[in-house]
């Protein structure tokens, strides 16, 4: 396994090194001697014989879960640090998200209060567009009024000046 920490060449080395960090097997230096009263270690040990397939089955099995857990605790570490990594993002894009949103308040405060300013301006030139048609429309009487007195001195009569009355 490639990226491991731990050499792959020696066994020895490997189990030195899965000692040094703490994963059970000791190193073979530090392994106590076997026991005269175990028949297979003491028999394999005083006729130099090949230990026995089961005991090279179990190493490399405990090996193989060695390894193993090596492998998971990098894995778990590599996803903690992906992890870390993600949670930095999300809260660099909540912190954008957050001065965006204060430019946004902002901007939409400046926008009320000139909706509000064009309101008043609005409700002002309403109310002078009132006004101005009051004076409008009382100039007209008057100049209708004139129009009919003009009239009524020029000939128009009696009834002209009953209905220039009436008007005004």
């Amino acid at each position: 396994m490639a990226g491991l920490p731990f050499p792959s060449d020696s066994d020895t080395a490997l189990e030195a090194f899965l000692a040094d960090i703490g994963f059970g097997a000791p190193c073979p230096e530090a392994a106590p001697a076997p026991s005269p009263s175990h028949p297979d270690t003491t028999a394999a040990a005083a006729t130099d014989e090949p230990v026995m397939a089961g005991d090279d089955q179990a190493d490399e099995e405990r090996r193989r879960r060695l390894r193993r857990r090596i492998s998971n605790r990098e894995s778990a570490r590599r996803s903690r640090a992906r992890k870390q990594r993600h949670l930095d993002e999300l809260r660099a894009k909540a912190s954008a998200l957050r001065a965006t949103s204060r430019d946004l308040v902002a901007r939409l405060r400046g926008a009320r209060a000139r909706a509000a300013l064009v309101a008043l301006t609005n409700a002002q030139l309403r109310d002078e567009a009132g006004k101005l048609a009051l004076r409008l429309a009382a100039a007209r009487r008057v100049i209708a009024l004139r129009q009919l007195y003009s009239a009524a001195a020029a000939g128009g009569g009696f009834e002209m000046q009953a209905l220039a009355s009436l008007i005004a």
